[in-house]
């Protein structure tokens, strides 16, 4: 690389993945664009290439401010990312998203948010805020906000609910487009959610399902987190249909980003076998496109940004560069000062509130499954307990309970769920998607009890209790992310993640994040929120005893 005042000339080998092909040749910056693209011979054998886009990710699962998870990302060749603030604004509303754009100013890639659709996500459970369709077209107006976030009240979609609708007219008289979020339907149904405008889902789990929201227009973002992971089942999309297909974390925990982002998906999908144009492509061209956001793609004129590397196989990123600026610096900036902002009115819990009377035939049990976000059903017939239904170990059924964080008088919800395996303790968490109540999962009401209790008390984290003593990661802003050093806050969440798994003895590999989705009504079969049990096929409450 030389340098002349503003303006430097890089050279290597440029992967222009608008043209489809790889040249020698120099780029020359000035300032924050690409002012000549010059093919030549060069020694240099580096490859040069568009930087890297996660197309959809909420940045709150990171547990992280935007300002941290970018020092995290951006070593790994990610240069944009669009964001979702769905989490944070069904704690804060507006102010919470306001709060993700300002901070994510500081920060060392560019993040592109959305207007959440779907605050509350429904309406059979308790979130701070709501978002109607008059403050969903005020935030859609805004230069600062690129589109209408996952419509994820796909029934209300299906059977014409009017707040749904206006909100999406809102998008369409605006001209920004609208994400999807639509698992399981059937053709009819994909024909009426795709005609409605909504260009994209993140959620299939099968090929078949994917096809046919391709062949009705929709584009599908692969989705590779720290719960659901989707890539090894719908990678030949990449392949079969190159100008449909993204990339995206979705949810991912501060641990795995410290490990791994998109560029994973790179290596992974080459060792599959596919195409480098079209995986690159997934990465940067499409999102580019299909979002009309501001990242360049190594054109002339294009903003500089582009990441550089030695090798496909191993994908060693010797540079990342944003905007002209060098951004993979060693020791990355101390993080600007800013205003801790939450929503959290709990002040106590007792295990008194969770007693739970055997009084039928049947126990209706949630089936969790490690790496995928949806659950099933089992009925367990009662007489295996007594007077009273507590966690049984021996049986792997463990006691969850959400506590409404919002309202201090509400009573706590307890269902139970299988799966967990833990053998002694509990674990708890106000990152509990999507309203973010506090949820735990235990084998006594005690340690049940003790686990809620630290989340109130330091407003927001996760929790583990293990002979009668409680860690902790504090989560202060929102109760969903934290300011402090993205490598320490991954370290702490990597030792009680693994802790639940070696000192308490579950056998899921991400259990606080598996446990965060548990709430999630929005995804089939059974989940639990602050209202009660929610049986999410049928759109209703359903009783855990019958």
């Amino acid at each position: 690389m030389e340098k002349s005042s503003n303006a430097y000339t890089v050279s290597g080998q440029i992967v222009d993945v608008v043209a489809g092909v790889i040249f020698q040749g120099d780029i020359v910056v000035e300032g924050s664009r690409i002012k000549q693209i010059i093919p030549k011979q060069t020694d240099n054998k580096n490859f040069i290439l568009p930087g890297l886009i996660d197309a959809h990710v909420h940045v709150e699962s990171s547990m992280l401010v935007p300002e941290q998870f970018a020092k995290l990302a951006v070593q790994h060749g990610t240069v944009a990312v669009i964001s979702d603030p769905h989490e944070i604004a069904n704690v804060l509303g507006v102010e919470g998203v306001n709060f993700m754009i300002e901070n994510a100013k500081n920060a060392c890639v560019k993040f592109f948010f959305g207007a959440p659709s779907c605050v509350p996500a429904t309406a059979f459970e308790s979130s701070g805020a709501v978002l109607n369709a008059l403050a969903i077209e005020q935030l859609l107006t805004r230069n600062d906000i690129y589109f209408l976030s996952e419509m994820m009240n796909f029934p209300g979609v299906l059977y014409g609910n009017s707040e749904v609708e206006n909100k999406i007219k809102c998008a369409h008289k605006i001209n920004k487009i609208i994400d999807g979020h639509a698992p399981g339907l059937t053709e009819e149904q994909i024909l009426i959610y795709s005609d409605a405008g909504i260009s994209t889902d993140h959620e299939c789990t099968t090929i078949e399902e994917a096809e046919l929201k391709i062949k009705h227009g929709m584009k599908i973002q692969i989705r590779e987190g720290s719960a659901a992971k989707n890539f090894d089942i719908l990678y030949p999309l990449i392949d079969r249909y190159p100008e449909s297909v993204m990339l995206c974390t979705d949810d991912s925990h501060p641990d795995d980003i410290e490990e791994k982002h998109i560029n994973d998906l790179i290596i992974r999908g080459l060792k599959k076998g596919l195409k480098l144009m079209n995986l690159l492509r997934a990465a940067s061209l499409n999102p580019v496109q299909h979002y009309n956001i501001p990242v360049g793609l190594l054109q002339l004129n294009d903003p500089a940004d582009f990441i550089i590397i030695d090798n496909f196989e191993d994908f060693n990123i010797l540079n990342v560069t944003i905007d002209g600026e060098i951004k993979n610096s060693a020791i990355p900036p101390a993080p600007m000062p800013l205003q801790f902002i939450n929503n959290f009115q709990r002040t106590q819990f007792s295990r008194n509130d969770i007693i739970v009377k055997n009084c039928g035939r049947y126990l209706k049990v949630i089936c969790a499954e490690g790496g995928n976000l949806a659950t099933s059903t089992m009925l367990v017939d009662t007489h295996i307990f007594g007077e009273f239904i507590e966690s049984n170990i021996e049986h792997d059924l463990l006691k969850i309970v959400v506590v409404n964080r919002y309202d201090n008088l509400a009573k706590p919800v307890v269902g139970f769920i299988k799966n967990f395996g833990l053998k002694s303790g509990a674990i708890s968490s106000s990152v509990a998607h999507d309203s973010h109540n506090i949820i735990a999962v235990g084998c006594s009401d005690e340690a049940i009890e003790q686990v809620i209790n630290k989340i109130i008390n330091i407003k927001g984290g996760i929790a583990l209790s293990h002979n009668n003593t409680v860690d902790f990661l504090k989560l202060p802003i929102a109760g969903l992310m934290s300011n402090d050093n993205p490598h320490e806050v991954a370290a702490k969440y990597k030792f009680l993640n693994q802790s639940a798994i070696n000192d308490l003895g579950s056998g899921l590999k991400n259990p606080f994040m598996t446990l965060s989705f548990m709430a999630l009504l929005v995804i089939p079969e059974l989940k639990i929120g602050d209202k009660g049990l929610f049986d999410s096929q049928k759109f209703e409450f359903t009783s855990l005893i019958i």
